[in-house]
């Protein structure tokens, strides 16, 4: 991740939070990172980094608690909290999976996922009713895809038995040293194939209209143990309000 002097507007008040921990902290923010669209993110010192979310959005609420919860053999390390401020210990190099080749890629990511997911999740919520509200959002917004997604989300039935990332992608899997650890979490609870989906249209230049390629990241999963069913019907449910423009190959992973 590199750094950039520009900061959105909506990120002021978060910035303004950072700024007055790093003084509690004895701590000396650098130049926020770019990627962070959601939160203020800034190195602190030589080797931490310092996250405060953005006020009004709660799917970043129990970050920290998941973070704690996946140890820091699978997750960043936190060093320090207040609330939902977060000061991290720094990843290097930190480069992410999108530089390397899409085997590598996901053979790391489903490795990792396999470690990263639990039974465990108190106190993070189950994420049905998020769901439902979510595609009542995007059907206002004109995503064609909600009518498909809501019938698959009545068929999977609501279950809500792990804790899982929510926002499992290439530039939220971070090399370390010599392996590689998970930030950035979204966490809830659902099944382990909620995940997959934002695995498969990512990295961000992807399209999703390299089929085999779609088809070869499912199969990978497939063969840890995960419900290939299941994983394209979230696909599908989530892109209705998160990527309503890949909806013609999203469409495709059901037929």
């Amino acid at each position: 991740m590199e750094p950039t002097s520009e900061l959105p507007v909506a990120l002021q008040a978060a910035r303004a939070r950072a700024e007055s921990l790093a003084r509690e902290w004895g701590l000396t923010l650098g130049t926020p990172f770019e990627i962070a669209t959601a939160s203020f993110v800034a190195p602190a010192d030589d080797h931490l980094v310092l996250k405060v979310p953005s006020e009004g959005g709660d799917e970043s609420l129990h970050e920290g608690d998941a973070l704690e919860l996946c140890g820091s053999d699978i997750a960043v390390r936190i060093i320090q909290r207040d609330g939902r401020a977060l000061l991290e210990e720094r990843v290097v190099p930190g480069t992410d999976l999108s530089a390397l080749d899409d085997h590598e890629a996901t053979a790391i990511a489903v490795e990792l996922a396999g470690r990263l997911w639990r039974r465990e999740g108190d106190p993070i919520r189950p994420v049905d009713h998020d769901v439902a509200r979510w595609l009542t959002r995007a059907e206002r917004r004109g995503s064609t895809l909600v009518g498909l997604a809501r019938d698959l989300h009545g068929a999977l039935g609501g279950r809500a038995e792990w804790l899982v990332h929510g926002d499992f992608h290439h530039h939220n899997i971070l090399r370390d040293g010599s392996r590689y650890v998970v930030i950035d979490p979204k966490p809830c609870l659902s099944d382990r194939e909620y995940d997959v989906a934002s695995f498969l249209w990512n990295p961000m230049e992807n399209t999703m209209r390299d089929h085999e390629q779609t088809e070869r990241r499912i199969s990978a999963f497939v063969a840890e143990g995960l419900d290939e069913y299941r994983i394209r019907a979230w696909a599908v449910i989530r892109g209705a309000y998160l990527r309503p423009e890949f909806a013609l190959p999203l469409r495709a992973l059901m037929e």
